[in-house]
């Protein structure tokens, strides 16, 4: 093997453990957001308002201290201003409250699998825009999915849902959310970067948030383990997992990254199980298998 050939697997291999430890961040961060909502008696408002607040002012302080980026340059266009302001209110307020109340009406595990259905959301909505038929492919894996989800939901019984109402509509409502927040900024993105357009739209979104629920309107039992638990969340779950899905694109191409984010459902349901005692059966098993697998069908696609 050449010293370039084993330079490339070298950066490749740092590349795959990056987005690995991104995903498996994610899945620990809704898993004790769980805990918090039914151990500790939190309430999902709160917690994405604090979270979203905090980790927008963390991911700014970097961009600007660290990566000298000037962040306030967004604000001078009016363009920019308004894709902002709206990707952070519907985009990144939207996407992290209907994921966290999907949690708190049932579990991390289902919360995260429900979500990861927005690739089949936006393969759908990609073929509308170009007004052209899916692919074989693409079909496959949107009824992969949709069986993926009828196994998850009701547990392989017609006539009833495993979860309760509230928590599949949240958690249906997140994977619009998602294939929104991953659509819409696509021109903010390439111009300003990953850093402040995250960053502001954390803040923007936790700003406009707090006017419906302030961060000092507190609902809970705080001890030491629940104030271990919200820094899991913030800095775990948010700014480390973001920082470290970033640095992996340097080494891995979109859709290499975007597949192994798989990780993300199976380590929250894996630890839901083993940690929170989330009853998950063989049915529910499968149909997240589906529905990840649409996900791996999907990312190897050309669209």
């Amino acid at each position: 093997m050449s010293t370039q050939s084993v330079v490339l697997t070298a950066t490749r291999g740092k590349g795959i453990v990056l987005v690995l430890i991104a995903a498996i961040f994610w899945g620990i961060s809704g898993t004790v957001a769980q805990y918090l909502f039914q151990e500790r008696g939190f309430t999902a408002a709160w917690l994405v308002d604090t979270r979203l607040i905090l980790s927008g002012m963390i991911l700014l302080y970097f961009s600007h201290r660290v990566k000298k980026q000037n962040i306030w340059s967004v604000w001078k266009i009016k363009k920019y201003r308004i894709q902002l302001i709206v990707f952070g209110i519907v985009g990144m307020l939207g996407v992290q409250y209907t994921y966290f109340a999907a949690i708190q009406h049932g579990n991390a595990a289902t919360a995260t699998v429900l979500q990861y259905l927005a690739p089949v959301l936006i393969t759908c909505y990609l073929c509308l825009r170009a007004k052209s038929w899916p692919s074989k492919q693409e079909v496959f894996a949107v009824g992969l999915a949709l069986i993926g989800t009828f196994l998850l939901v009701t547990n392989g019984n017609i006539h009833r849902l495993s979860i309760s109402t509230p928590a599949f509509i949240w958690g249906i409502l997140s994977a619009f959310e998602l294939a929104f927040y991953t659509l819409y900024p696509g021109g903010l993105l390439s111009k300003w970067g990953s850093l402040v357009t995250v960053g502001w739209g954390m803040l923007i979104g936790g700003i406009g948030f707090s006017f419906v629920q302030p961060p000092w309107d507190f609902q809970g039992h705080w001890s030491f383990a629940s104030f271990g638990a919200v820094i899991v969340v913030i800095l775990l779950g948010t700014v480390l997992a973001f920082f470290c899905y970033m640095e992996s694109m340097k080494y891995l191409s979109a859709s290499e990254a975007s597949l192994l984010a798989c990780a993300e459902p199976l380590s929250a349901a894996f630890l839901a199980v083993a940690w929170l005692h989330v009853p998950f059966s063989l049915i529910e098993w499968l149909g997240s298998f589906c529905i990840i697998a649409t996900i791996m069908i999907l990312s190897m696609g050309k669209r």
